[in-house]
């Protein structure tokens, strides 16, 4: 009887095409990858990458269906469809396109070629979509806890390599400890709101006075969200699990949570606060405004004292989600769509840009995935001058110089910063800027300038060179021409119900 008059709500199955792809092509990895001999070398990347790109014509399709219809909501207003959504999914199904084409090589130098890891990727890419489309805190909880512990087994991947188990460890205590921070969040706020649905929050916190001012349950429910998404995005004093964790994963894995994970973190952060918060804009933008300054200048700091590469690049993902946050804080003021356009292009640019330098210390690596200090980049240029070159590209665009894609994202949060009048941290951002610059300027002149007693070639997969040689022509071609993606960006500034 009760089967009868159960009405389910009403799933819009080709807008939901993009994530149906991602879960079908992780069901036939592991399935048929299971049941039938292993595939032919390279099968299981190429497999991977032709998934990301249908699911990206069906993104294409959502994006035209948002452009002529207009933003919606769908399964009970769990999700949403936007411009704002729609970009950044793009940026997570690139991260997963170019990094599937580096560990091709990866794992058949390590000797682990098989469709786990790519696998991974791809459930790790529906968590990030499910965050950056959740219209609900228990829907967005859930995409957390699937991207969380997808990122937790690819840390510990490499299973000849001790410091990969002791990444993959850390990163799932400290996960833990930040996702039953912010699982606490929403319980309060769901306490004090009645709802867990980003509109009803804002409708319930909108139409209600406390003329007591007696709100302390919300305040720790919202401050326990910015602590959970803070140690997503590596935000001092957030980040101490970033530089372990990096450096022992495996490399084209460090170069994807540097992406992908980035992506959803930032994405659900900027749509919990514009969609749920606005009324409360007063509360959390001091802490956002603290947590930019601390990232900022602890990333860059650090940053500059480190010998490892890839802790280098740890710190410098630190300095840029400081980068981004100063976009965030934007928002909170009333010029927001720049701001929050700002931070969509940061957030594109930035994914190529770390994928692509991870892909140089991959092949530069070697096997055991262990050669990633400053002294194993000596005479790269003598070695391998297109690769060096290839690094020196990324790195320069990390830095912010003109023409390049980095000048066109650190640009775009400074000015809406000052728009925003946010003055001090604008400075602040671009002293950081600066610090940051040395790093960079540290690996180039390792890479160029230091003399290497080992001449050994390093090898470049078919794969990984591919996916340098578009991360260096997208890089040098938004720099140069950066319209279209601004173009882009200025549409995914509403979001729906902001």
């Amino acid at each position: 009887m009760l089967a009868e008059t159960l009405t389910g709500p009403e799933i819009p199955w080709l807008d939901l095409g993009w994530a149906l792809t991602l879960l079908a092509g992780t069901s036939i990895l592991l399935i048929v990858g299971a049941i039938v001999p292993r595939w032919r070398h390279g099968l299981y990347a190429t497999f991977t990458v032709l998934t990301t790109v249908v699911s990206f014509v069906f993104l294409v399709v959502l994006w035209g269906r948002v452009t002529d219809d207009g933003m919606a909501s769908a399964i009970s207003k769990s999700i949403v469809f936007d411009h704002f959504a729609v970009l950044s999914l793009v940026a997570v199904l690139v991260s997963v396109f170019l990094t599937a084409l580096v560990t091709d090589g990866f794992l058949r130098r390590e000797e682990y070629d098989g469709p786990e890891m790519y696998a991974l990727y791809l459930t790790a890419a529906l968590g990030a979509s499910v965050m950056i489309v959740a219209n609900d805190l228990i829907v967005l909880f859930l995409g957390l806890e699937t991207l969380s512990l997808s990122l937790y087994l690819l840390a510990a991947s490499h299973r000849r390599k001790t410091e990969s188990q002791e990444a993959g460890l850390k990163y799932f205590v400290l996960g833990g400890f930040a996702s039953a921070f912010f699982l606490y969040g929403i319980a309060l706020i769901y306490g004090v709101s009645g709802t867990t649905n980003l509109l009803e929050i804002n409708g319930t916190l909108r139409g209600s006075i406390d003329v007591n001012t007696n709100d302390a349950l919300l305040l720790i429910g919202i401050g326990l969200l910015i602590v959970g998404f803070a140690f997503k995005v590596s935000a001092v004093p957030f980040q101490v699990w970033t530089p372990d964790v990096y450096q022992g994963a495996p490399s084209p894995v460090t170069g994807f949570m540097a992406s992908a994970g980035k992506v959803a973190a930032f994405a659900a952060l900027v749509r919990v606060l514009i969609v749920a918060l606005p009324s409360r804009i007063d509360d959390w933008q001091p802490v956002i405004w603290v947590l930019a300054v601390l990232t900022l200048v602890g990333g860059s700091v650090m940053a500059v004292v480190q010998t490892n590469v890839k802790r280098m690049l740890a710190f410098s993902s630190i300095s840029h989600a400081g980068f981004i946050l100063v976009g965030v804080e934007a928002s909170a003021h009333a010029n927001r769509t720049d701001a929050v356009s700002s931070v969509v292009v940061y957030l594109f640019l930035y994914s190529v840009l770390v994928i692509g330098s991870f892909a140089v210390v991959t092949a530069v690596s070697g096997r055991g995935d262990g050669a990633t200090s400053l002294d194993d980049l000596r005479g790269l240029a003598r070695r391998r001058p297109v690769l060096a070159l290839a690094l020196t590209v990324f790195l320069i665009a990390q830095a912010g110089v003109p023409a390049t894609s980095g000048f066109i994202a650190k640009f775009g949060v400074i000015t809406a910063s000052v728009d925003a009048e946010s003055y001090a941290l604008a400075i602040i951002a671009m002293l950081a800027a600066v610090i940051a610059a040395y790093l960079y300027l540290r690996i180039m002149v390792s890479a160029w300038l230091s003399e290497s007693s080992d001449e050994s070639a390093v090898e470049i997969p078919r794969g990984l060179g591919l996916a340098v040689a578009l991360c260096v022509v997208f890089t040098i071609a938004v720099g140069v021409y950066p319209g279209w993606l601004l173009t882009l960006a200025d549409k995914a500034t509403t979001l729906l119900g902001a």
